[in-house]
């Protein structure tokens, strides 16, 4: 059904409701197609424009405005607006992210960070439980840390979408936030994934009246089958549409969101399990924010220039150096075999997660935002460097964790190497998050990941809004530490695994990927950039392969998959990796990560886009043309 027909048919089945707002308890028409898993397709090939998200509406959304003439930075926007309709407890523009874009005509790739800001009255403390002692201060539970006005970020994803749009749109913002709109006000029908969050977070949206409204309608989470609708962030979108952004950090709506932060409920007691602290937001500070041009990280792998995101992000410069120790090594003649019964695949896959513990170490010690901490961006992407912390892998065993970082003021790529001490940081960010992949058909390319952090963010919504504000500011360090790159400073950026990338080949583009989930965003990335290059997997394998994340801990966290499969098993038997399985069986904490990726042919002209075919139930890839004609 095209576009509008099945909006149309939300509408039909609407009609029979009585709210206007959140879900309608009727279910919704059999003919709607949206939101059905049977229209998902996580794999599409053609031409004219490419798109790939977790959520079938928002890639429609995209393929939408690419068909209207719009390129793909105005297919990323509208992307990335309708997922904060329906998928509004990973994104929207309470949050923030980073996008990376290539520019066919420059032949040029460059970056904006639009990651959220500390308050400048964040206090060192602000996650610390006033019971603890002072010698020994003990944070909050992270739940309740996270269900605070404390949490709460200056958001940066409205000022990324104008700034994307300034530098290289061919729409204005409102007409990029045209489909999210018309899905905001028809509605999107409710899966299982989308109730279970709400289930989830139900203890978390109680505390605040306008989160109840609009997710827990009867005060229990939307049923599958019903429609639900927000026609408060449609509204909140046609005004930044209308007014521009300004409308978000300088007029009414920014007293809004100041006054919804700093007199949401709030306990300081540490037995109440949320909500957390007050916020401390002002004006002043949604006033003074910017999303920041920058230029991106950079390694050369193999026969590839791989390009990422700079700090505040970790993500570029982690998968950069851990691809740069992995360069060393022949990963493809690793896995061809070495005798009859072994499973070679493990030996390559040993590297890998050797080299990601390492990097990881270098990402504790070294990186923050750069803005308030001197990070060695460009020695950490040195390949000499890389080459010298490759020496620290022993081929037969792996080491233990944690391990030590790298010395970045002293190297020469010989080995041995001399280890630094151990950086004992705790890994504060959460899982959820979600990606969006677009090209179009001049071959530009967008990767872009947003996120409100946890899943339900701060669990605050501004009233009469429509949209959950992030609790991105969980990502600090809660223990105050001066020689913690990610300690808690004033109009600071928290450190993110965030790592939008893009490769190109011969100067062209070969690859866009990206993924949500926290700290395993940088695994997953480099895990799939491996299983394409190293392993020879297409790209749709690559993305869907069992994963594992080494993080620099004691044990790897991995999908069950890859645990039970030939090479888990040789990995744990053979190389001594301690394997832990992520999450409850059952569940999406189960899974690691939900990618988008799209890879283009060598003449640039055919596109192949994939998402994930069954994490987080699925995403959705699409094509302007499936063929030429």
């Amino acid at each position: 059904m095209p576009y509008l027909g099945r909006r149309f048919a939300a509408v039909t089945a609407a009609l029979a409701m009585s709210v206007t707002t959140g879900a309608s308890s009727c279910p919704a028409s059999a003919d709607s197609g949206q939101d059905d898993k049977s229209k998902k397709t996580p794999v599409a090939t053609g031409y004219g424009g490419a798109v790939s998200t977790v959520d079938l509406d928002a890639s429609e959304a995209a393929i939408k405005i690419l068909r209207k003439g719009g390129n793909a930075v105005d297919a990323a926007v509208a992307a990335a607006a309708t997922l904060g309709v329906t998928e509004p407890y990973s994104a929207g523009i309470g949050g923030g992210g980073y996008f990376v874009y290539y520019d066919a005509e420059k032949e040029k790739i460059s970056t904006i960070d639009g990651r959220e800001t500390a308050p400048a009255a964040m206090p060192r403390d602000a996650f610390i439980d006033p019971a603890s002692p002072a010698d020994k201060p003990v944070a909050y539970p992270f739940r309740k840390q996270a269900t605070s006005g404390m949490s709460v970020g200056v958001p940066g994803a409205p000022a990324t979408w104008e700034r994307a749009l300034d530098r290289w749109g061919s729409m204005n913002l409102a007409e990029a936030l045209e489909p999210a709109i018309d899905v905001a006000e028809d509605g999107f029908v409710v899966d299982e994934t989308f109730r279970l969050q709400t289930a989830d977070n139900q203890d978390r949206f109680a505390p605040f009246a306008a989160t109840r409204e609009l997710f827990l309608p009867g005060g229990a989470p939307p049923a599958v089958g019903t429609v639900f609708t927000n026609p408060d962030l449609a509204e909140t979108y046609r005004i930044l549409g209308h007014k521009g952004v300004d409308e978000f950090y300088e007029g009414p709506l920014a007293e809004e969101i100041v006054s919804t932060v700093r007199n949401a409920p709030s306990s300081v007691d540490a037995k109440v399990p949320v909500p957390g602290p007050a916020g401390v937001m002002t004006t002043e500070d949604l006033d003074d924010y910017e999303a920041l041009d920058q230029d991106p990280t950079h390694v050369e792998y193999r026969d590839y220039d791989v390009y990422g995101m700079a700090p505040s992000s970790s993500g570029g410069t982690t998968v950069g150096e851990a691809l740069n120790i992995l360069d060393v090594f022949n990963l493809a003649d690793l896995a061809k075999g070495e005798g009859k019964g072994n499973n070679n695949t493990a030996r390559a896959l040993h590297y890998y997660l050797e080299a990601s513990a390492l990097a990881f170490a270098d990402r504790g010690k070294n990186v923050g935002d750069p803005a308030f901490v001197d990070v060695p961006t460009e020695e950490l992407l040195d390949s000499k460097f890389g080459k010298e912390r490759s020496c620290a892998i022993d081929p037969h065993r792996s080491a233990t964790k944690p391990v030590a970082a790298g010395d970045v003021g002293s190297y020469d790529g010989v080995c041995p190497a001399k280890p630094m001490a151990l950086n004992d940081a705790p890994d504060t960010e959460n899982i959820n998050t979600t990606n969006l992949t677009v090209s179009d058909k001049w071959g530009n390319v967008v990767e872009y990941t947003l996120t409100i952090e946890q899943t339900g963010g701060s669990g605050i919504t501004v009233p009469g809004r429509g949209f959950i504000l992030n609790n991105e500011l969980t990502d600090f360090s809660p223990v105050y530490s001066a020689t913690d790159p990610n300690r808690i400073e004033p109009g600071k950026r928290p450190r993110s695994s965030m790592s939008p990338t893009i490769v190109l080949k011969d100067g062209e583009p070969f690859l866009a990927l990206g993924s949500p989930g926290g700290s395993t965003i940088i695994t997953t990335v480099l895990q799939t950039l491996i299983n394409r290059i190293d392993l020879g997997m297409n790209i749709q394998d690559a993305l869907a392969a069992p994963r594992a994340s080494q993080r620099n801990t004691a044990s790897v966290t991995a999908e069950q998959a890859f645990i039970d499969a030939p090479y888990g098993k040789d990995l744990a038997t053979r190389y001594g990796h301690n394997f832990s399985a992520a999450g409850a069986p059952g569940t999406s904490a189960s899974e690691i990560g939900a990618a988008t990726a799209i890879e283009f042919s060598d003449d640039g002209k055919k596109a192949t886009a994939v998402a994930e075919p069954t994490r987080r139930g699925g995403g959705s890839a699409l094509v302007v043309k499936p063929s030429h004609k």
